[in-house]
């Protein structure tokens, strides 16, 4: 064999299994073509029946692309008698190759199969664009590959056909690509538009004022920015490269922006807590030094907590292990306080009943007439109250003081509202004006008698006015 017969088109292993999914092969002619007479010296033997698998293959489509041959029956190739094999084209014959070793229906036989994979290659290639997926500029590198191919192809068909069906899709492929162009330029400024978006936000974090920033939900907003980023660089279509290194720029620089002012907030932060740590770790042993002073200790302990509130913040863990620590210090002092409360509430159960026992005598009092007498009894019970002492709790001391006071106040009521009345100055205050309203009424009345002798009746009204008056002042101040 020739090496003009080893050049058998290669068709990829993939693509020959899908071609004998979705093609259906041609009708394999009744017997190999019969070379003219004059072409070859000895007889024709019989044809040898070719596989099925190597069959042409036929395209789906309804209508052949290309017209049959003019002259029905006629052979698409011919052998000579030097095994030498020709092609029928449309201006002529064309060589394709020798076969000198076989006989002439081997030598057909042989480059029949050639133009059958050709043949399953195109319709290949057709059911790719029917069932769409893969990209049209791929498909369209694969026809312009496959005409080529085509074009002085060593093989006995009908190429015309194969070439017209690969033109026909070589133009719907073009269309397609442009389309396909068009959808692409549109998805990369969609995604140029979305990651500008997210560069935006990146800048307006980084821009904020690192003081005002809540820096936990910050780096959350953050993160989540840098996985949309990433989520829309591996599925989204690829930006172009100075584009997409310009946003990617922005995008880093406002991430490094964020992260530092984060760095800086979080370290003045530790910096503030270790010192307000320093503070409270202060405090706290001050207040644990007070256990020793007991209850007399609590003064100094408030002190402390006011100075303990006004600190400031150490961090939750470092406050809440301080504030344990400064608590029981102080739990310590009241707890003295608490227990010295209860032996003296236990005390003072016996003082309670004798001081309920003053009072039940001192509201008796009340009841005396002669106010000497009362006060010395008051004042007796006066001197037993405070010889008893105090009581606790402190709001029972109030409430027996408070009922104890009450007597006194009415007993003081009782004592000025005798001294008004049996003050000696006050007697004589009222003894001369009861003098000077005597003889004020006795002057009137002898008005009145004048006044009635002679008949003056406005003299009459006058005194008679001024001299009820003067009555009246005299019987308010005890008189006659």
């Amino acid at each position: 064999m020739t090496a003009a017969a080893d050049s058998t088109p290669e068709t990829p292993a993939d693509d020959t299994a899908q071609s004998a999914a979705e093609t259906e092969p041609a009708a394999a002619p009744a017997s190999a073509p019969v070379p003219a007479p004059s072409a070859i010296a000895r007889p024709v033997p019989r044809p040898m029946p070719r596989p099925a698998a190597v069959a042409p293959v036929a395209p789906r489509s309804a209508e052949p692309v290309h017209p049959a041959p003019a002259a029905a029956g006629e052979p698409w190739g011919r052998v000579t008698e030097d095994g030498t094999v020709s092609v029928r084209e449309a201006d002529g014959w064309r060589e394709v190759g020798q076969y000198p070793d076989g006989t002439p229906d081997e030598a057909l036989a042989y480059f029949e199969r050639k133009y059958a994979d050709l043949a399953s290659e195109v319709a290949l290639l057709e059911a790719r664009h029917r069932r769409g997926g893969a990209p049209a500029a791929d498909l369209r590198s694969t026809a312009r590959a496959l005409s080529d191919k085509l074009q002085g192809a060593a093989a006995v068909g009908d190429l015309a056909s194969l070439e017209a069906r690969v033109s026909a899709l070589t133009e719907e492929l073009s269309a397609a690509t442009e389309t396909e162009a068009a959808a692409a330029r549109e998805a990369v400024d969609a995604a140029v538009v979305a990651r500008t978006a997210l560069v935006e936000q990146a800048e307006a974090l980084a821009a904020k004022d690192p003081r005002s920033v809540q820096w936990k939900q910050a780096s959350a907003d953050l993160a989540s920015l840098f996985d949309q980023w990433q989520a829309q660089q591996q599925s989204g279509p690829r930006l172009p490269k100075a584009t997409g290194q310009k946003l990617w720029k922005r995008f880093r620089d406002a991430r490094a922006t964020v992260d530092k002012h984060r760095r800086e907030f979080y370290s003045e932060l530790d910096e503030a807590h270790k010192a307000v740590r320093d503070q409270k770790s202060r405090l706290v042993e001050r207040a644990e030094a007070l256990a020793p002073r007991g209850e007399e200790g609590i003064g100094a302990y408030r002190e402390l907590l006011d100075q303990w509130k006004t600190a400031g913040r150490a961090g939750k863990k470092a406050d809440d292990a301080l504030w344990a620590r400064f608590k029981a210090a102080g739990d310590a002092l009241y707890s003295a306080r608490g227990e010295r409360e209860a032996a003296d509430a236990e005390e003072s159960r016996e003082k309670i009943v004798a001081k309920r026992e003053l009072l039940v005598e001192a509201r008796t009092i009340g009841d005396e007439p002669d106010i000497a007498k009362a006060r010395a009894a008051l004042t007796n019970i006066q001197r037993q109250w405070d010889d008893i002492g105090r009581i606790f709790p402190r709001d029972q001391e109030r409430t027996l003081d408070d009922e104890l006071r009450k007597i006194e106040q009415a007993l003081r009521g009782r004592e000025e509202t005798d001294w008004k009345r049996n003050n000696p100055e006050t007697k004589a205050r009222a003894n001369d004006m009861t003098r000077q309203l005597m003889d004020a009424i006795q002057k009137l009345e002898d008005e009145l008698a004048a006044a009635t002798k002679s008949g003056n009746a406005s003299a009459i009204a006058k005194a008679t006015e001024a001299l009820d008056a003067r009555r009246a002042w005299l019987n308010a101040l005890g008189g006659s």
